[in-house]
Protein backbone atom coordinates (compact mmCIF):
# COMPACT_ATOMS: atom_id res chain seq x y z
CA UNK A 1 0.00 0.00 0.00
CA UNK A 2 2.08 3.39 -1.20
CA UNK A 3 1.60 6.21 0.84
CA UNK A 4 -0.18 9.83 0.06
CA UNK A 5 1.67 13.03 0.30
CA UNK A 6 0.11 13.95 3.87
CA UNK A 7 1.22 10.64 5.04
CA UNK A 8 4.50 10.94 3.66
CA UNK A 9 5.60 13.85 5.67
CA UNK A 10 4.84 11.90 8.55
CA UNK A 11 7.11 9.08 7.88
CA UNK A 12 10.37 10.60 6.61
CA UNK A 13 12.18 9.40 9.59
CA UNK A 14 10.70 5.90 8.97
CA UNK A 15 12.50 2.79 7.28
CA UNK A 16 12.21 2.82 3.60
CA UNK A 17 10.46 0.03 2.17
CA UNK A 18 9.47 -1.08 -1.34
CA UNK A 19 5.38 -1.50 -1.17
CA UNK A 20 5.66 -2.98 -4.56
CA UNK A 21 7.77 -4.55 -7.39
CA UNK A 22 9.51 -1.74 -8.97
CA UNK A 23 12.06 -1.90 -12.04
CA UNK A 24 16.09 -0.39 -11.98
CA UNK A 25 15.88 3.11 -12.77
CA UNK A 26 12.43 4.16 -11.24
CA UNK A 27 13.04 7.41 -9.23
CA UNK A 28 11.26 6.89 -5.69
CA UNK A 29 8.27 9.21 -4.55
CA UNK A 30 5.32 8.16 -2.38
CA UNK A 31 3.67 5.63 -4.44
CA UNK A 32 6.69 3.48 -3.92
CA UNK A 33 6.81 3.00 -0.21
CA UNK A 34 5.27 0.77 1.96
CA UNK A 35 3.06 2.65 4.69
CA UNK A 36 5.25 1.88 8.07
CA UNK A 37 2.08 1.92 10.34
CA UNK A 38 1.39 -1.74 9.21
CA UNK A 39 4.87 -2.83 9.95
CA UNK A 40 4.41 -4.29 13.06
CA UNK A 41 1.82 -6.86 11.03
CA UNK A 42 4.08 -7.65 8.45
CA UNK A 43 6.76 -8.41 10.37
CA UNK A 44 4.16 -10.68 12.63
CA UNK A 45 3.52 -12.29 10.09
CA UNK A 46 6.95 -13.48 8.86
CA UNK A 47 6.20 -11.18 5.38
CA UNK A 48 9.34 -8.67 5.96
CA UNK A 49 11.58 -7.85 8.40
CA UNK A 50 14.49 -5.22 9.04
CA UNK A 51 17.84 -5.13 9.79
CA UNK A 52 20.51 -2.25 10.75
CA UNK A 53 21.68 -0.28 8.24
CA UNK A 54 18.71 0.64 5.82
CA UNK A 55 17.75 3.67 4.82
CA UNK A 56 14.93 6.03 5.65
CA UNK A 57 12.12 7.22 3.75
CA UNK A 58 13.55 10.65 3.75
CA UNK A 59 17.01 9.48 2.82
CA UNK A 60 15.16 7.63 -0.12
CA UNK A 61 13.11 10.12 -1.77
CA UNK A 62 14.08 10.85 -5.15
CA UNK A 63 16.94 8.31 -4.98
CA UNK A 64 16.88 5.82 -8.08
CA UNK A 65 16.83 2.21 -8.22
CA UNK A 66 19.75 0.34 -9.45
CA UNK A 67 18.69 -2.88 -9.96
CA UNK A 68 14.71 -4.04 -10.20
CA UNK A 69 13.25 -4.30 -6.42
CA UNK A 70 10.77 -6.85 -5.12
CA UNK A 71 8.04 -5.90 -3.02
CA UNK A 72 8.29 -5.21 1.05
CA UNK A 73 12.02 -5.04 0.29
CA UNK A 74 13.96 -2.80 2.70
CA UNK A 75 16.61 -0.39 0.39
CA UNK A 76 19.24 0.15 1.92
CA UNK A 77 22.34 2.11 0.07
CA UNK A 78 23.53 -0.13 -2.05
CA UNK A 79 20.16 -0.45 -4.08
CA UNK A 80 19.83 3.04 -4.84
CA UNK A 81 21.61 5.99 -6.43
CA UNK A 82 21.21 9.23 -4.96
CA UNK A 83 20.53 8.63 -1.51
CA UNK A 84 19.69 12.07 0.71
CA UNK A 85 22.93 11.52 3.14
CA UNK A 86 21.68 14.51 5.24
CA UNK A 87 18.30 12.65 6.38
CA UNK A 88 19.27 10.43 9.36
CA UNK A 89 19.07 6.90 9.44
CA UNK A 90 16.50 5.15 11.77
CA UNK A 91 17.07 1.15 13.68
CA UNK A 92 14.40 -1.02 13.21
CA UNK A 93 12.95 -0.54 16.67
CA UNK A 94 11.97 2.44 15.37
CA UNK A 95 9.02 0.64 13.10
CA UNK A 96 7.86 -1.40 16.33
CA UNK A 97 6.02 1.56 17.85
CA UNK A 98 4.84 3.29 14.54
CA UNK A 99 1.34 2.21 14.95
CA UNK A 100 -1.51 5.10 14.90
CA UNK A 101 -4.87 3.71 16.23
CA UNK A 102 -4.35 2.37 19.08
CA UNK A 103 -4.18 3.26 22.62
CA UNK A 104 -1.67 5.86 22.80
CA UNK A 105 -0.77 8.19 26.22
CA UNK A 106 1.02 11.36 26.56
CA UNK A 107 4.76 11.62 27.51
CA UNK A 108 4.70 15.18 27.54
CA UNK A 109 5.02 17.53 30.53
CA UNK A 110 3.77 21.19 29.35
CA UNK A 111 1.17 22.79 30.93
CA UNK A 112 -0.54 25.72 29.93
CA UNK A 113 -1.86 27.39 27.26
CA UNK A 114 -0.60 28.78 23.20
CA UNK A 115 0.50 31.81 21.48
CA UNK A 116 -0.09 32.35 17.99
CA UNK A 117 1.28 35.49 16.25
CA UNK A 118 2.00 36.85 12.62
CA UNK A 119 2.56 40.19 11.48
CA UNK A 120 3.59 41.53 8.55
CA UNK A 121 4.21 45.10 8.97
CA UNK A 122 3.44 46.74 11.77
CA UNK A 123 4.16 50.12 13.72
CA UNK A 124 3.88 51.13 17.28
CA UNK A 125 2.86 47.42 18.03
CA UNK A 126 1.64 46.91 21.66
CA UNK A 127 0.00 43.64 22.23
CA UNK A 128 -0.56 41.87 25.73
CA UNK A 129 -1.91 38.12 24.59
CA UNK A 130 -3.19 35.45 27.00
CA UNK A 131 -1.41 32.60 26.91
CA UNK A 132 -1.83 30.34 29.95
CA UNK A 133 1.31 29.26 31.66
CA UNK A 134 4.28 29.55 29.36
CA UNK A 135 7.41 27.69 30.48
CA UNK A 136 10.45 29.82 31.21
CA UNK A 137 13.97 29.05 29.86
CA UNK A 138 14.98 27.50 33.12
CA UNK A 139 11.74 25.18 32.71
CA UNK A 140 9.62 26.77 35.25
CA UNK A 141 5.93 28.48 34.41
CA UNK A 142 5.35 31.74 33.71
CA UNK A 143 1.97 33.26 34.85
CA UNK A 144 0.23 35.59 31.95
CA UNK A 145 -2.20 37.84 33.65
CA UNK A 146 -5.53 38.10 31.94
CA UNK A 147 -7.10 41.14 31.30
CA UNK A 148 -11.06 39.96 30.82
CA UNK A 149 -12.22 38.77 33.87
CA UNK A 150 -14.30 35.52 34.07
CA UNK A 151 -18.14 35.91 33.30
CA UNK A 152 -20.44 33.19 35.65
CA UNK A 153 -23.28 32.11 33.46
CA UNK A 154 -24.98 30.39 36.55
CA UNK A 155 -24.29 28.56 39.65
CA UNK A 156 -25.61 25.01 41.29
CA UNK A 157 -25.19 24.16 45.04
CA UNK A 158 -25.39 20.70 46.14
CA UNK A 159 -26.05 20.95 49.76
CA UNK A 160 -25.17 17.55 51.38
CA UNK A 161 -27.47 15.96 54.40
CA UNK A 162 -25.51 12.85 55.84
CA UNK A 163 -27.72 9.29 56.49
CA UNK A 164 -26.68 7.36 59.20
CA UNK A 165 -29.62 4.54 58.57
CA UNK A 166 -32.52 3.89 56.60
CA UNK A 167 -35.54 1.87 57.36
CA UNK A 168 -38.47 0.38 55.62
CA UNK A 169 -42.12 1.86 57.28
CA UNK A 170 -45.41 2.74 56.26
CA UNK A 171 -44.44 6.08 55.30
CA UNK A 172 -41.41 8.00 53.35
CA UNK A 173 -39.73 10.45 55.52
CA UNK A 174 -36.10 12.09 56.64
CA UNK A 175 -35.49 13.37 60.05
CA UNK A 176 -32.16 13.43 62.40
CA UNK A 177 -30.29 11.24 59.71
CA UNK A 178 -32.63 8.38 59.34
CA UNK A 179 -34.65 7.42 56.00
CA UNK A 180 -37.59 6.07 56.39
CA UNK A 181 -38.92 4.40 53.26
CA UNK A 182 -42.49 3.29 52.31
CA UNK A 183 -42.60 -0.27 51.81
CA UNK A 184 -45.76 0.11 50.07
CA UNK A 185 -44.21 1.89 47.02
CA UNK A 186 -43.14 -1.71 45.84
CA UNK A 187 -47.01 -1.73 44.84
CA UNK A 188 -47.68 1.27 43.46
CA UNK A 189 -43.80 0.71 41.53
CA UNK A 190 -45.37 -2.49 39.77
CA UNK A 191 -48.42 -0.32 38.17
CA UNK A 192 -46.37 2.11 37.14
CA UNK A 193 -46.05 0.14 33.82
CA UNK A 194 -47.61 -3.77 32.12
CA UNK A 195 -43.90 -4.96 31.08
CA UNK A 196 -43.12 -5.16 35.67
CA UNK A 197 -44.34 -8.08 36.90
CA UNK A 198 -42.42 -7.81 40.55
CA UNK A 199 -40.93 -5.08 42.96
CA UNK A 200 -38.67 -5.77 45.47
CA UNK A 201 -36.74 -3.82 47.84
CA UNK A 202 -34.53 -4.68 50.41
CA UNK A 203 -31.95 -2.26 52.69
CA UNK A 204 -28.56 -3.22 52.73
CA UNK A 205 -25.84 -2.05 55.18
CA UNK A 206 -21.61 -1.77 54.06
CA UNK A 207 -21.10 -4.77 56.71
CA UNK A 208 -23.72 -6.90 55.15
CA UNK A 209 -23.17 -7.06 51.51
CA UNK A 210 -22.32 -10.48 50.54
CA UNK A 211 -25.70 -11.03 49.85
CA UNK A 212 -26.31 -12.34 46.20
CA UNK A 213 -28.19 -10.08 43.82
CA UNK A 214 -29.35 -9.94 40.11
CA UNK A 215 -27.11 -8.00 37.60
CA UNK A 216 -27.27 -4.43 38.86
CA UNK A 217 -28.36 -1.92 35.84
CA UNK A 218 -27.85 1.45 37.95
CA UNK A 219 -26.74 3.05 40.58
CA UNK A 220 -29.14 6.07 41.53
CA UNK A 221 -28.54 8.99 44.10
CA UNK A 222 -31.08 10.24 46.25
CA UNK A 223 -31.46 14.48 45.03
CA UNK A 224 -33.94 16.55 44.69
CA UNK A 225 -34.38 20.18 43.76
CA UNK A 226 -34.23 22.49 46.49
CA UNK A 227 -34.26 26.18 44.10
CA UNK A 228 -34.09 26.53 40.56
CA UNK A 229 -34.17 24.43 37.82
CA UNK A 230 -31.89 21.34 37.12
CA UNK A 231 -28.39 22.53 36.40
CA UNK A 232 -28.69 25.66 38.56
CA UNK A 233 -30.18 26.81 42.16
CA UNK A 234 -29.62 24.04 45.04
CA UNK A 235 -30.01 20.72 44.68
CA UNK A 236 -30.35 18.87 48.22
CA UNK A 237 -28.29 15.44 48.16
CA UNK A 238 -28.25 12.41 50.92
CA UNK A 239 -25.08 11.43 51.56
CA UNK A 240 -24.48 7.70 53.05
CA UNK A 241 -27.27 6.04 51.24
CA UNK A 242 -27.90 5.09 47.37
CA UNK A 243 -30.36 3.30 45.34
CA UNK A 244 -29.51 0.06 43.37
CA UNK A 245 -31.23 -1.65 40.39
CA UNK A 246 -31.02 -4.80 39.69
CA UNK A 247 -33.31 -6.72 37.20
CA UNK A 248 -34.29 -10.03 35.41
CA UNK A 249 -37.29 -11.16 33.41
CA UNK A 250 -39.87 -13.50 34.23
CA UNK A 251 -37.33 -16.39 32.86
CA UNK A 252 -34.82 -15.75 34.97
CA UNK A 253 -32.78 -14.21 32.46
CA UNK A 254 -30.56 -10.71 33.53
CA UNK A 255 -31.21 -7.76 32.05
CA UNK A 256 -27.96 -7.57 30.26
CA UNK A 257 -26.23 -6.92 27.14
CA UNK A 258 -22.25 -7.84 27.33
CA UNK A 259 -21.62 -8.97 30.61
CA UNK A 260 -23.82 -9.01 33.68
CA UNK A 261 -22.87 -8.87 37.54
CA UNK A 262 -25.17 -11.04 39.00
CA UNK A 263 -23.78 -12.27 42.05
CA UNK A 264 -22.32 -11.46 45.50
CA UNK A 265 -22.47 -7.12 45.64
CA UNK A 266 -19.31 -7.52 47.89
CA UNK A 267 -17.62 -8.99 45.16
CA UNK A 268 -19.49 -7.73 41.93
CA UNK A 269 -19.32 -3.81 42.75
CA UNK A 270 -16.02 -1.68 42.16
CA UNK A 271 -17.14 0.30 45.33
CA UNK A 272 -15.43 3.83 44.83
CA UNK A 273 -15.71 4.22 41.85
CA UNK A 274 -17.86 7.93 40.70
CA UNK A 275 -20.74 5.90 39.88
CA UNK A 276 -20.88 3.21 42.32
CA UNK A 277 -21.49 3.23 46.08
CA UNK A 278 -19.16 4.56 48.61
CA UNK A 279 -17.54 2.50 50.82
CA UNK A 280 -19.65 3.00 53.55
CA UNK A 281 -23.09 3.90 51.30
CA UNK A 282 -26.03 2.02 52.47
CA UNK A 283 -27.81 0.79 49.37
CA UNK A 284 -31.41 0.17 48.79
CA UNK A 285 -31.26 -2.13 46.34
CA UNK A 286 -34.83 -2.19 44.08
CA UNK A 287 -35.15 -5.41 42.41
CA UNK A 288 -37.88 -5.24 39.25
CA UNK A 289 -38.88 -8.17 37.68
CA UNK A 290 -40.14 -7.52 34.09
CA UNK A 291 -41.84 -9.59 31.63
CA UNK A 292 -40.10 -12.43 29.67
CA UNK A 293 -38.10 -12.16 26.43
CA UNK A 294 -38.09 -7.93 26.90
CA UNK A 295 -34.81 -7.49 28.57
CA UNK A 296 -33.22 -6.99 25.26
CA UNK A 297 -35.59 -4.33 24.21
CA UNK A 298 -35.81 -0.89 24.56
CA UNK A 299 -39.26 -1.24 26.63
CA UNK A 300 -38.24 -3.50 28.88
CA UNK A 301 -34.79 -1.95 31.01
CA UNK A 302 -37.11 1.64 30.89
CA UNK A 303 -40.41 -0.31 32.40
CA UNK A 304 -37.95 -1.28 35.15
CA UNK A 305 -36.29 2.31 35.48
CA UNK A 306 -39.50 3.72 35.53
CA UNK A 307 -40.71 1.07 38.71
CA UNK A 308 -37.39 2.14 40.54
CA UNK A 309 -38.34 5.81 39.80
CA UNK A 310 -41.81 5.47 41.93
CA UNK A 311 -39.81 4.96 44.98
CA UNK A 312 -37.04 7.41 44.13
CA UNK A 313 -39.08 9.96 43.79
CA UNK A 314 -40.56 9.43 46.78
CA UNK A 315 -37.27 10.24 48.89
CA UNK A 316 -36.90 12.93 46.72
CA UNK A 317 -40.17 14.57 47.89
CA UNK A 318 -39.17 13.89 51.57
CA UNK A 319 -35.56 16.15 50.98
CA UNK A 320 -36.89 18.62 48.80
CA UNK A 321 -37.81 21.14 51.73
CA UNK A 322 -34.90 20.58 54.17
CA UNK A 323 -34.53 24.32 55.34
CA UNK A 324 -34.81 24.22 58.95
CA UNK A 325 -32.00 20.99 58.30
CA UNK A 326 -27.97 21.73 59.17
CA UNK A 327 -26.19 20.67 55.83
CA UNK A 328 -22.91 18.73 56.64
CA UNK A 329 -21.57 20.49 53.40
CA UNK A 330 -21.87 22.53 50.53
CA UNK A 331 -20.47 22.23 46.89
CA UNK A 332 -20.74 24.75 44.51
CA UNK A 333 -20.31 24.16 40.57
CA UNK A 334 -19.68 27.56 38.48
CA UNK A 335 -20.62 27.38 34.93
CA UNK A 336 -18.06 30.14 33.56
CA UNK A 337 -16.65 31.80 30.43
CA UNK A 338 -12.94 32.78 30.46
CA UNK A 339 -12.05 34.84 27.59
CA UNK A 340 -9.05 34.55 26.17
CA UNK A 341 -8.19 30.75 27.36
CA UNK A 342 -8.61 28.18 25.31
CA UNK A 343 -12.64 27.20 24.21
CA UNK A 344 -12.45 23.03 24.82
CA UNK A 345 -15.28 21.41 24.64
CA UNK A 346 -15.95 17.55 26.07
CA UNK A 347 -18.14 15.15 23.58
CA UNK A 348 -19.54 11.76 25.52
CA UNK A 349 -20.68 8.94 23.42
CA UNK A 350 -23.71 7.14 25.19
CA UNK A 351 -25.26 4.15 24.26
CA UNK A 352 -28.29 4.88 21.54
CA UNK A 353 -28.50 1.07 19.36
CA UNK A 354 -32.36 1.24 19.37
CA UNK A 355 -32.41 -2.65 20.95
CA UNK A 356 -31.86 -2.17 24.82
CA UNK A 357 -29.25 0.95 24.46
CA UNK A 358 -31.22 4.39 25.20
CA UNK A 359 -30.60 6.91 27.70
CA UNK A 360 -32.64 9.89 29.39
CA UNK A 361 -31.00 13.46 28.83
CA UNK A 362 -32.65 16.38 31.46
CA UNK A 363 -35.51 14.95 33.47
CA UNK A 364 -37.84 16.98 35.49
CA UNK A 365 -35.84 16.27 38.88
CA UNK A 366 -32.24 15.31 39.20
CA UNK A 367 -31.43 11.58 37.88
CA UNK A 368 -35.00 11.36 37.58
CA UNK A 369 -37.01 9.75 34.91
CA UNK A 370 -40.08 11.89 34.20
CA UNK A 371 -39.57 14.30 31.41
CA UNK A 372 -36.62 13.28 30.16
CA UNK A 373 -35.92 12.79 26.61
CA UNK A 374 -34.40 9.46 25.13
CA UNK A 375 -31.28 10.19 22.81
CA UNK A 376 -32.81 7.21 20.47
CA UNK A 377 -36.27 9.34 19.87
CA UNK A 378 -34.07 12.05 19.15
CA UNK A 379 -32.27 10.90 16.48
CA UNK A 380 -29.10 10.01 18.53
CA UNK A 381 -28.06 13.63 17.20
CA UNK A 382 -25.72 15.61 19.30
CA UNK A 383 -27.58 17.77 22.44
CA UNK A 384 -25.89 20.25 24.33
CA UNK A 385 -25.87 20.48 27.83
CA UNK A 386 -24.38 22.60 30.22
CA UNK A 387 -21.59 21.14 32.72
CA UNK A 388 -23.77 22.12 35.94
CA UNK A 389 -27.01 20.49 33.91
CA UNK A 390 -24.83 16.92 33.27
CA UNK A 391 -23.51 17.44 37.32
CA UNK A 392 -27.41 18.37 38.64
CA UNK A 393 -28.53 15.22 37.51
CA UNK A 394 -29.08 15.55 33.61
CA UNK A 395 -28.63 12.39 32.42
CA UNK A 396 -30.40 9.09 33.60
CA UNK A 397 -28.62 5.84 32.22
CA UNK A 398 -30.82 3.25 30.63
CA UNK A 399 -28.03 1.08 29.09
CA UNK A 400 -27.37 -2.14 30.04
CA UNK A 401 -24.26 -2.67 28.82
CA UNK A 402 -21.34 -4.84 30.07
CA UNK A 403 -21.29 -3.74 33.64
CA UNK A 404 -16.87 -2.47 34.07
CA UNK A 405 -17.45 0.01 31.14
CA UNK A 406 -21.40 0.93 31.88
CA UNK A 407 -21.62 4.88 33.39
CA UNK A 408 -24.06 4.84 35.50
CA UNK A 409 -26.39 7.56 36.71
CA UNK A 410 -23.99 8.21 39.58
CA UNK A 411 -21.63 8.33 37.29
CA UNK A 412 -22.95 11.46 35.41
CA UNK A 413 -23.97 13.04 39.00
CA UNK A 414 -20.06 13.13 39.43
CA UNK A 415 -18.75 12.72 36.34
CA UNK A 416 -14.78 13.52 36.78
CA UNK A 417 -14.04 14.75 33.65
CA UNK A 418 -16.96 17.83 33.86
CA UNK A 419 -15.87 18.34 37.16
CA UNK A 420 -12.08 18.60 36.15
CA UNK A 421 -12.34 20.62 33.62
CA UNK A 422 -14.92 23.28 35.10
CA UNK A 423 -12.80 23.86 37.28
CA UNK A 424 -9.67 24.10 34.97
CA UNK A 425 -8.47 27.99 35.33
CA UNK A 426 -6.23 27.46 32.33
CA UNK A 427 -9.50 25.83 30.05
CA UNK A 428 -12.82 27.65 28.85
CA UNK A 429 -15.19 25.08 28.90
CA UNK A 430 -17.67 25.31 26.28
CA UNK A 431 -20.20 22.64 26.90
CA UNK A 432 -20.76 18.67 27.48
CA UNK A 433 -22.06 17.48 24.00
CA UNK A 434 -24.24 14.14 23.91
CA UNK A 435 -24.04 11.94 20.71
CA UNK A 436 -25.74 8.59 20.49
CA UNK A 437 -24.33 5.54 18.76
CA UNK A 438 -26.77 4.62 16.14
CA UNK A 439 -27.57 0.77 15.12
CA UNK A 440 -26.83 1.71 11.47
CA UNK A 441 -23.94 2.72 9.79
CA UNK A 442 -25.60 5.53 7.50
CA UNK A 443 -26.70 6.87 10.76
CA UNK A 444 -23.37 6.63 12.29
CA UNK A 445 -22.09 8.86 9.72
CA UNK A 446 -25.18 11.38 10.07
CA UNK A 447 -24.73 11.82 13.35
CA UNK A 448 -20.87 12.11 13.13
CA UNK A 449 -21.62 14.56 10.53
CA UNK A 450 -23.60 16.60 12.85
CA UNK A 451 -21.19 16.44 15.46
CA UNK A 452 -18.52 17.67 12.99
CA UNK A 453 -20.54 20.75 12.22
CA UNK A 454 -21.67 22.14 15.78
CA UNK A 455 -17.78 21.65 16.88
CA UNK A 456 -16.95 23.89 14.13
CA UNK A 457 -19.65 26.55 14.39
CA UNK A 458 -18.90 26.52 18.11
CA UNK A 459 -15.15 27.58 17.06
CA UNK A 460 -13.44 25.21 19.77
CA UNK A 461 -9.27 25.13 20.54
CA UNK A 462 -9.62 21.41 21.78
CA UNK A 463 -11.94 18.46 22.31
CA UNK A 464 -11.99 15.31 24.26
CA UNK A 465 -14.37 12.43 23.16
CA UNK A 466 -15.07 9.60 25.68
CA UNK A 467 -17.22 6.37 24.71
CA UNK A 468 -18.83 3.69 27.05
CA UNK A 469 -18.47 0.18 26.21
CA UNK A 470 -16.57 -0.93 23.57
CA UNK A 471 -17.07 -2.58 20.18
CA UNK A 472 -19.41 -1.40 17.33
CA UNK A 473 -19.51 1.72 19.39
CA UNK A 474 -16.10 2.23 18.66
CA UNK A 475 -17.06 2.56 15.04
CA UNK A 476 -18.82 6.12 16.15
CA UNK A 477 -15.53 6.73 18.62
CA UNK A 478 -13.57 6.76 15.48
CA UNK A 479 -15.88 8.72 13.39
CA UNK A 480 -16.46 11.09 15.61
CA UNK A 481 -13.01 12.20 16.67
CA UNK A 482 -12.34 12.25 12.91
CA UNK A 483 -15.52 14.38 12.24
CA UNK A 484 -13.64 16.82 14.60
CA UNK A 485 -10.33 16.61 14.16
CA UNK A 486 -10.49 17.15 9.96
CA UNK A 487 -11.75 20.22 10.99
CA UNK A 488 -8.58 21.45 12.40
CA UNK A 489 -9.22 21.13 15.97
CA UNK A 490 -6.77 19.35 18.69
CA UNK A 491 -8.53 16.05 20.26
CA UNK A 492 -8.16 13.60 22.43
CA UNK A 493 -10.23 9.92 22.97
CA UNK A 494 -10.59 8.42 26.05
CA UNK A 495 -12.42 4.73 25.89
CA UNK A 496 -11.60 1.20 27.12
CA UNK A 497 -9.69 -0.67 24.55
CA UNK A 498 -6.93 -2.73 26.14
CA UNK A 499 -6.55 -6.32 24.83
CA UNK A 500 -10.73 -7.51 24.95
CA UNK A 501 -11.68 -3.82 23.46
CA UNK A 502 -8.87 -3.60 21.20
CA UNK A 503 -9.80 -0.78 18.52
CA UNK A 504 -10.32 -2.39 14.93
CA UNK A 505 -10.92 0.88 13.17
CA UNK A 506 -8.71 4.26 13.33
CA UNK A 507 -7.49 7.15 11.58
CA UNK A 508 -5.02 9.69 11.62
CA UNK A 509 -6.35 11.60 14.36
CA UNK A 510 -6.70 9.11 16.70
CA UNK A 511 -3.14 9.84 18.01
CA UNK A 512 -4.07 10.57 21.19
CA UNK A 513 -5.55 8.01 23.73
CA UNK A 514 -6.47 7.79 26.74
CA UNK A 515 -6.67 4.32 27.79
CA UNK A 516 -9.34 3.28 31.09
CA UNK A 517 -8.53 -0.39 31.90
CA UNK A 518 -8.30 -1.42 35.30
CA UNK A 519 -8.21 -4.93 34.90
CA UNK A 520 -5.09 -6.42 35.04
CA UNK A 521 -5.81 -9.01 32.30
CA UNK A 522 -7.20 -6.21 30.34
CA UNK A 523 -10.92 -7.17 29.93
CA UNK A 524 -14.64 -6.45 30.84
CA UNK A 525 -14.52 -8.20 34.54
CA UNK A 526 -17.91 -7.79 34.85
CA UNK A 527 -17.26 -5.69 38.42
CA UNK A 528 -20.02 -2.52 38.46
CA UNK A 529 -17.66 0.53 36.90
CA UNK A 530 -14.44 -1.31 37.24
CA UNK A 531 -12.88 0.16 33.67
CA UNK A 532 -14.53 3.47 33.94
CA UNK A 533 -13.42 7.24 34.12
CA UNK A 534 -11.57 8.40 37.56
CA UNK A 535 -10.27 11.72 38.88
CA UNK A 536 -6.99 10.44 37.76
CA UNK A 537 -8.15 9.28 34.09
CA UNK A 538 -9.46 13.11 33.99
CA UNK A 539 -6.38 15.02 34.22
CA UNK A 540 -4.20 12.50 32.00
CA UNK A 541 -7.06 13.58 29.62
CA UNK A 542 -6.42 17.44 30.21
CA UNK A 543 -3.02 16.72 30.34
CA UNK A 544 -3.10 15.41 26.75
CA UNK A 545 -4.95 17.81 25.49
CA UNK A 546 -3.15 20.73 26.83
CA UNK A 547 -0.16 19.23 25.30
CA UNK A 548 -1.39 18.63 22.10
CA UNK A 549 -2.96 22.02 21.77
CA UNK A 550 0.26 23.49 22.37
CA UNK A 551 1.92 21.34 19.56
CA UNK A 552 3.91 19.49 22.00
CA UNK A 553 4.57 15.42 20.49
CA UNK A 554 3.03 12.40 21.75
CA UNK A 555 4.32 9.57 21.44
CA UNK A 556 3.02 6.44 19.59
CA UNK A 557 1.57 3.65 21.43
CA UNK A 558 2.57 0.80 22.04
CA UNK A 559 1.40 -2.34 19.80
CA UNK A 560 0.24 -3.92 22.65
CA UNK A 561 -2.33 -2.89 25.80
CA UNK A 562 0.43 -1.80 28.60
CA UNK A 563 -0.28 -0.94 31.83
CA UNK A 564 3.07 0.48 32.69
CA UNK A 565 2.11 3.53 29.64
CA UNK A 566 -0.65 4.62 32.23
CA UNK A 567 1.47 3.87 35.28
CA UNK A 568 4.53 6.31 33.48
CA UNK A 569 2.11 8.81 32.41
CA UNK A 570 0.34 9.23 35.92
CA UNK A 571 3.78 10.23 37.19
CA UNK A 572 3.95 13.00 34.85
CA UNK A 573 1.01 14.89 36.44
CA UNK A 574 1.95 17.52 38.99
Amino acid sequence: MSLSQETLQAHLNDPAVLCCRRPAGTILSADDFEDPSIFPDLIDSNLMSLSDGGLTIGQALGATLIDDGEALTQLTADLLDGVNDDAAPVSPAAAESSEAADVPETSGTYQGGYLHLHVDHAENLDLTLPVGNMPTADGQSASVQHEEPERILRQLVKKEYPVTDVKLGDTTSYKNGVLVIDERLTKEAVKVNPLVKEVTMKIIKPADRHVYSNTIMDVIPIAAKAEGKLGEGVTNVLSGAVFVLTGMDEAGVQVHEFGSCEGFMDEKIRYGRPGSPDDNDIMIRVDVKIEKGTGMERRGPFAAHSACDVIVHACREAIKDLSAVPSIGEETFTDVRRPGKPRVVLVKEIMGQGAMHDNLLVPNEPCGVKGGQKNVDLGNVPVVLSPNEVLDGGIHALACIGPATKEITRHFFREPLVEALQADNELDLTGVVFIGSPQVNDEKTFVSQRLGALIEAMEVDGAIVTTEGFGNNHIDFSENIAAIGSRGVPVVGVTFAAYQGQLVVGNKYMDAMIELNKDPEGFENEILADNTTTPKDAERAILMLKNKMAGVPIKPPERKWDASVIEANNQLIP
